[in-house]
């Protein structure tokens, strides 16, 4: 698992920050310096913080937890879902539910029920609805997928969480805090480092930061469960 080195943080753009009047001042231990009114985040600090993070990570898929990756921003929507499913972790990329994790009970019904329907549209023996029932039934199962499909073999709560921007995704670090779930975020210089355990100081922005950023933290995800698998084989 290579590090992402400071050239290629620098050309997918992961040291610029916000304009200085967009600025969180609890971002300034993260701050290089401000050039043209904006800030430059310190990728000394960033690559710090992406080999605590890393480690941490790893920790948890080695020990058979699960992380979820959390985006709903356009820009990063392709790129975390690529990645969670690349590790077979759970991930929310078009919406965050309120009490997706509080409410966790009701979700979990919710999935059931668009499992249900699937099955009810692939049961080549289930002749007793009609064209236009199957059409509507198609049509939320559709919708319901593109909500849930991520969580849908989620079956007890995650351990962490991995966020894209947390002031867009504040309702999913809100609810992680109040049960006590693992965070992990990219934090740019318009936030609150403080509101997650683990700050990645980066641009949130652009795809080419999020998709390094993502890529590496999943390879680590990748590294804890090839250990986890090598160790539960060396048991067997």
């Amino acid at each position: 698992m290579e590090k992402p080195s400071y050239q290629q943080m620098l050309d997918a753009g992961v040291h610029f920050g916000h304009l200085r009047k967009k600025w969180n001042p609890k971002m300034r231990p993260y701050i290089f310096k401000e050039h043209k009114g904006v800030h430059i985040i310190d990728l000394n600090r960033t690559s710090d913080c992406l080999d605590r993070a890393a480690a941490a990570m790893k920790q948890i898929a080695k020990s058979g937890k699960k992380i979820m990756f959390v985006a709903t921003k356009k820009q990063a929507r392709e790129i975390i879902t690529r990645a969670a499913q690349s590790v077979n972790m759970p991930y929310v990329t078009d919406r965050w539910l309120g009490g997706m994790m509080t409410n966790f009970a009701t979700i979990r019904r919710s999935v059931k029920k668009m499992n249900n329907i699937e099955r009810m549209l692939t049961d080549v023996t289930v002749t007793n609805i009609t064209k236009k029932e199957r059409l509507t039934l198609s049509r939320e199962r559709t919708k319901m997928d593109r909500v849930l499909g991520g969580i849908a073999n989620l079956n007890r709560l995650p351990s962490a969480i991995f966020v894209v921007d947390i002031m867009h995704e504040h309702l999913a670090i809100q609810e992680a805090e109040r049960l006590g779930v693992r965070t992990f975020a990219m934090v740019d210089t318009n936030s609150d480092p403080n509101l997650v355990d683990f700050p990645i100081p980066s641009n949130d922005d652009s795809s080419k930061a999020i998709e390094l950023i993502t890529m590496y933290l999943a390879n680590a995800i990748k590294e804890g469960l090839a250990e986890r698998g090598t160790e539960e084989g060396a048991e067997s």
